[in-house]
């Protein structure tokens, strides 16, 4: 099979990104202040604001990056928005997933062309949008939202960004729990209490594969990862945040931005082990069951990827 004819074949989800803007497209327009508005192409219209108004037919033909004049004499930068920009702009029901951890998600997660992943929940559908495109027409994203009106708002802002419905994408309204598919290549959880699916997570996985929650608080974030530690079966659970801080670099004015993006979320992950396989912590430790209400110390060996032992120290590190 001639592989240039089977992407020819394959059907195209990606929005025109690219050559003179077109009916249609979504364009940001920026004015001399750094407002950003955005608008849709169509033959006729105009955008108005107390500038005067801007024709879009000026717009049509011209390449992107191009600089337009209102009819008051503002000029626009007109630019087709990135991914990043759309989903901070887009309609939203619950609260997005911002593109600093998105990008960490798809980055650490490690979302490959052709996965098959599961999502929960789907929110506005901030993040499902990035994983569409990590995924590509011939992935799989199945996505749970258990409020109708928000997987309608998630199911319109994919569809407004990707020209349609995305063949890869399967948007259900209901609990991911209730769901008895298997062999996902990366679970993605945005749940209030994703430790009770932690059983979903272990079936549910394949070996290798990579689970990813996000969640907005420590305590969250501890219960989760204990709950992972007391299930076994996965690797030792990291947990992490990321800050987003700019630059003002002007001259020898160089210096950080008074204000940064920080906290907004931690993200946890694990990788699934073959069966019959248990990691065991690193070091000896002090954990805390919540569920249990006991604190407990588990003898733990360093190089130990095996059942637990009943041991009070590590045979391979004992003298």
């Amino acid at each position: 099979m001639n592989p240039t004819t089977t992407a020819q074949s394959e059907p195209d989800t990606t929005p025109a990104n690219r050559g003179p803007f077109r009916v249609g497209d979504r364009v940001q327009l920026t004015d001399p202040k750094g407002r950003m508005h955005t608008v849709v192409l169509e033959p006729g219209r105009e955008f108005h604001t107390h500038r005067g108004a801007l024709a879009h037919d000026a717009i049509i033909g011209r390449p992107d990056g191009s600089v337009v004049r209102s009819t008051g004499g503002t000029e626009y930068l007109a630019l087709r928005p990135l991914l990043s920009d759309y989903v901070l702009s887009m309609p939203r029901g619950a609260q997005v997933i911002y593109p600093k951890d998105a990008a960490q998600i798809v980055t650490m997660g490690d979302i490959f062309p052709g996965a098959r992943v599961l999502e929960a929940g789907a929110g506005s559908g901030a993040l499902a949008n990035w994983l569409l495109r990590a995924v590509g027409p011939s992935g799989d994203l199945i996505s749970y939202e258990l409020r109708e009106d928000f997987a309608a708002i998630a199911r319109r802002n994919v569809e407004a960004f990707f020209g349609g419905p995305h063949p890869a994408w399967t948007l259900r309204t209901g609990d991911v729990l209730d769901t008895t598919e298997t062999g996902f290549d990366r679970i993605i959880l945005d749940l209030l209490a994703p430790w009770d699916a932690v059983d979903l997570i272990s079936r549910a996985l394949v070996p290798g594969g990579v689970f990813i929650g996000y969640v907005a608080t420590t305590t969250q974030l501890s219960d989760l990862v204990e709950a992972l530690r007391e299930k076994g079966g996965f690797t030792e659970p990291r947990a992490w945040e990321s800050l987003v801080r700019d630059w003002h670099a002007e001259g020898l004015a160089v210096r950080p931005d008074h204000r940064m993006i920080a906290h907004t979320a931690f993200l946890v992950s694990a990788r699934k082990l073959a069966p019959g396989v248990r990691c065991r912590p690193s070091a000896t430790r002090r954990r805390w069951s919540p569920r249990r209400g006991t604190a407990r110390r588990t003898a733990t060996c360093p190089r130990g990827w095996s059942a637990r032992r009943p041991t009070t120290a590590c045979p391979t590190t004992a003298s």
